[in-house]
């Protein structure tokens, strides 16, 4: 008769037992869901309040790359005197001052993009420095002809980081 209690007893408990662990498992993956759910929906929001001032970040740094672009800025940024010298240092001061004053942005863009920007503008500076180191330049405004005249024959560094940017701000609508 013992024997019979214990198989009675297994047959009430085996069940209930099996049922315990369909129920537990449903319930964690019904909790695991509802976090995945919670995080997306905090992870969507927090892309919809920070989307602008990415957006604008990316604009702050285009308008950098078209004020250091070299044609650009060689005409709003007239010698100050003849001296070669005074004006490559006075060029290359406009744009390091453009840049540390939108350091801020490289917080809100990709690391490659913030280097590629910094490329630009190294690029650039480098432009400057080896035309004025030219044995055909002897003033500011034979600076100014050389760098123009160079630029004919390639691309300006800021172009290439411009292309760049556009790509990044494209695939964020993806």
């Amino acid at each position: 008769m013992d024997f019979n209690k214990i198989i009675e007893l297994a047959s009430y408990t085996l069940p209930a037992l099996v049922t315990g662990v369909v129920a537990y498992r449903f319930f964690e993956l019904h909790i695991k869901n509802n976090d995945k759910k919670r995080a997306f929906l905090l992870n969507k929001q927090a892309h919809k309040e920070s989307l602008p001032v990415r957006l604008q970040a990316y604009e702050r740094m285009t308008l950098f790359l078209e004020r250091i672009n070299l044609t650009k800025l060689l005409i709003r940024v007239s010698p100050i005197s003849q001296n070669k010298h005074d004006y490559e240092n006075y060029v290359i001061d406009q744009i390091e001052q453009e840049f540390e004053h939108n350091l801020t942005q490289q917080i809100y863009m990709s690391d490659e993009c913030w280097t590629i920007i910094t490329t630009a503008k190294n690029a650039t500076i480098q432009m400057i420095r080896k035309a004025a180191m030219s044995d055909k330049v002897d003033n500011a405004d034979k600076l100014r002809e050389v760098i123009l005249n160079d630029l004919l024959e390639k691309q300006s560094p800021s172009n290439a980081a411009l292309s760049f940017i556009k790509n990044e701000v494209a695939d964020l609508w993806y």
